[in-house]
């Protein structure tokens, strides 16, 4: 719902709470469950990771805004999915001695974005400039995981779909607002 609503409105903040704690419930257990030895899952397990992570660094980016936020906690998060990131891609091939398509690609996003933080870490007038681009982009796709992980659970769809069609789909809808919102830089700079 936070998605329908206008930015910064009232609305947007309640259902971007609930969206938050939802997911962060539902991620939280689903690591728990991948993790038992008659539910183990990989797959899964990289998702509910993947989707913590996104999570917690979206929500994160909202204190960015005003640079009134602790770096060493977001250092932790974006070092924890550095981390994750590459197992998920080199531990297929080390057990496996193959690339598993899927792992590698949440991998490489989450490599991505993972460097892309810690960097922009270091320099806190980027930081604070680009807050709202880090919030709607790890927000979104925290939504694009669990929303993955939905179909991907339920097979709704077959499963090259399912496990890259959520990314495809809401990589076009990040992109729309990150335009709209340099956009918005541009004018702001201008006048």
């Amino acid at each position: 719902m936070a998605v329908l609503f206008k930015k910064g409105s009232n609305r947007h903040k309640k259902a971007g709470k609930l969206f938050y704690f939802s997911l962060l419930a539902s991620a939280l257990i689903a690591i728990i469950i991948t993790l038992t030895p008659t539910n183990f899952s990989p797959f899964l397990l990289a998702i509910g990771v993947f989707s913590l992570y996104l999570l917690l660094s979206g929500y994160r980016a909202l204190k960015f805004k005003n640079l009134q936020t602790n770096l060493h906690i977001d250092q932790m998060i974006s070092a924890g999915m550095l981390i994750a990131s590459i197992l998920m891609i080199a531990l297929p091939i080390i057990n496996q001695g193959k690339i598993n398509i899927i792992l590698t690609v949440f991998g490489a996003i989450g490599l991505f974005s993972s460097i892309r933080d810690l960097r922009i870490f270091q320099n806190p007038h980027e930081l604070k400039k680009n807050w709202m681009t880090l919030h709607l982009g790890n927000m979104m796709g925290a939504y694009i995981a669990s929303f993955t992980a939905f179909l991907v659970v339920n097979e709704v769809l077959p499963p090259l779909v399912g496990w890259l069609g959520p990314t495809v789909l809401g990589s076009f809808y990040i992109a729309y607002w990150n335009i709209k919102i340099n956009k918005k830089k541009k004018k702001k700079s201008v006048t």
